[in-house]
């Protein structure tokens, strides 16, 4: 088979060190030997079982960007994309490592106390404690500062009360950074980030796994807060009301790595659709024999090309930390835009079989319309690129 990380036959950017390049390969056999075989069955499931995330943590795959002295591997976001290409090229989209890793642990690292940070990143790291981050409310979504759920002060502790949906890993996670306000009365200055430990705490409910378009394997889910007492030393920062601040900040990563996501799955797409049209045969000639076909696929080897370049200087200047967050904006709604196109123009170079749910292109169509949407709207990306204008 057309091996999707080749198809492009670009050189390695000078971030993908002999280090990030085992990595990417490691990750690559341990997607094939241990979740491909099962994927199905996630996704019937809707949920990738436990037992995975734990291999996953045993194999090292779970915070490797995060500091050893924490249990992670010391590693840098170039790692986590590592693992990024893996999951995209493997076909595992539903996997919800990649949250974990680049968005739910970065939190605690950067805006945890040292207590917290010992506490938390070394159960995360094994697997013992799946992370997810309660953003989104059923009435307010890209509008962060529209969010209800609030956390009163009672002495020591916090009583958070509210209602967050579309949340990945929902009926997994056991470490949950909730988004919640601590003033109201300060609009987005009133926002904080909470730390609930849900086998801790009464008053915590799951809702519905919701039923999705795509992504099936992935538990996303509504969550209900009645009541949660948790301590004030679960607060994210040193003081109250630094939440939005402190989302604003980490935004940009995940924007980025929603890009990696998109890109990853345009090679695969176009990897898995070389392969097919050089089987199937029509009017007595392969179908890469027509003109058509060769032309299709050479603009959206073109295009996917120019993402992977325009993603590789992204996370080289992220590296860097010099990723601003219009230029993040950019990667995540072009990429996203860039990979709903080339899966839709591959799977018609499928015909019929492309509609079949047993080939993966299907699959792809499913998982990769919900990029345009989640961590912000590319509407709302597009705006942010205006105002730079």
């Amino acid at each position: 088979m057309t091996s999707p990380a080749e198809v492009l036959g670009l050189p390695e950017p000078a971030w993908a060190t002999e280090e990030v390049t085992m990595l990417y390969d490691m990750a690559s056999r341990f997607m094939a030997d241990e979740i491909v075989p099962h994927y199905d069955t996630y996704e019937k499931n809707e949920i990738v079982d436990r037992a995975a995330w734990e291999k996953a943590g045993a194999a090292g795959l779970l915070c490797a960007s995060m500091p050893e002295e924490y249990g992670g591997a010391g590693g840098t976001y170039a790692h986590e994309s590592a693992i990024i290409d893996a999951i995209g090229h493997a076909g595992v989209d539903g996997f919800g490592i990649v949250l974990h890793n680049a968005i739910v642990a970065p939190y605690i690292l950067h805006y945890g106390s040292e207590e917290q940070k010992r506490k938390w990143l070394p159960k995360l790291a094994t697997g013992e404690l799946i992370g997810a981050i309660a953003m989104t409310e059923p009435g307010a979504g890209s509008d962060l500062q529209g969010i209800r759920t609030r956390a009163d002060r009672d002495g020591n502790r916090y009583r958070i009360n509210g209602s967050k949906t579309f949340i990945t890993n929902g009926q997994n996670a056991n470490l949950i950074i909730v988004v919640t306000k601590t003033d109201p009365a300060l609009g987005a200055k009133g926002t904080s980030l909470i730390v609930v430990e849900t086998d801790e705490v009464e008053g915590f409910e799951r809702g519905r796994n919701l039923d999705k378009i795509g992504l099936k394997a992935n538990d996303t889910s509504e969550l209900f807060f009645n009541d949660v007492k948790v301590p004030t030393a679960n607060l994210l920062g040193v003081e109250e009301g630094q939440g939005f601040i402190q989302l604003m900040q980490q935004l940009p990563q995940e924007r980025l790595l929603i890009g990696g996501q998109a890109v990853a799955m345009a090679e695969r797409a176009l990897a898995v659709t070389i392969d097919h049209v050089k089987e199937r045969q029509a009017f007595g000639q392969k179908i890469i024999d027509f003109q058509n076909t060769q032309f299709k696929l050479a603009e959206l080897k073109t295009e996917i090309t120019i993402g992977r370049v325009f993603y590789n200087d992204c996370v080289a200047r992220h590296l860097a930390g010099g990723l601003d967050p219009a230029t993040a904006s950019m990667a995540k709604y072009w990429l996203s835009d860039l990979q709903c196109r080339v899966v839709d123009e591959c799977l018609q170079l499928f015909g019929g079989y492309g509609y079949m749910n047993e080939y993966p292109i299907a699959r792809m169509y499913r998982d990769a319309r919900v990029q345009r949407i989640y961590g912000g709207t590319n509407e709302i990306m597009k705006l942010l690129i205006a105002r730079t204008l």
